[in-house]
Order: structure tokens, then C-alpha cells, then sequence
């Protein structure tokens, strides 16, 4: 895979997680995706970089979907007011 090629399926990963995670910022998937990438920067092998990526991106991006929608959650429920029934 040459370089160019890497670059073009990186690009490809960023559109398919920007459309399977709609509610968040392409920016923000843009970011975590090119900063996963980097981390593969010294890597000799290339031909399994974009799939490496896809999928540290996708955990990354799932567990921050996960993280607010649990903040989400404890902001709708009621406030704790350390009286028990």
C-alpha cells in the first residue's frame, strides 16, 4: 500500500464513523482518528494501518458515546436528597 493509498482509506474511516455516529462532531471524529493514526507513524508495515485505526477509533469513539449518555442520564434523574424510603 503506498502511502497515498494509506491516507485515502483513512479518509474513507472517517466518513463511515462520522455516518455511524451522526450525534457526534465530525471534527471531534476527524481528531481522534487522525491522532490514532499518528500513533502508527514508525509502523514498517502499512498494509494494516487504516484497519487498525478504524477499529481503535471506533472503541474510542463508542466509549465516549457510552461515557455521555451516562452523564445524560444522571442529569435527568432526580436529585439525591439522602432520604431513603
Amino acid at each position: 500500500m503506498t502511502g497515498d493509498d494509506e491516507l485515502l482509506q483513512v479518509e474513507h474511516v472517517i466518513a463511515r464513523l462520522i455516518a455511524r455516529y451522526p450525534a457526534e462532531s465530525p471534527a471531534d471524529i476527524e481528531h481522534t482518528v487522525w491522532t490514532i493514526h499518528q500513533r502508527f507513524a514508525n509502523g514498517k508495515v502499512r498494509d494494516f494501518v487504516p484497519l487498525l485505526v478504524e477499529k481503535a477509533a471506533r472503541r474510542q469513539i463508542a466509549d465516549r458515546v457510552t461515557a455521555k449518555t451516562a452523564m445524560g442520564e444522571r442529569d435527568d434523574a432526580a436529585p439525591f436528597d439522602g432520604l431513603v424510603s
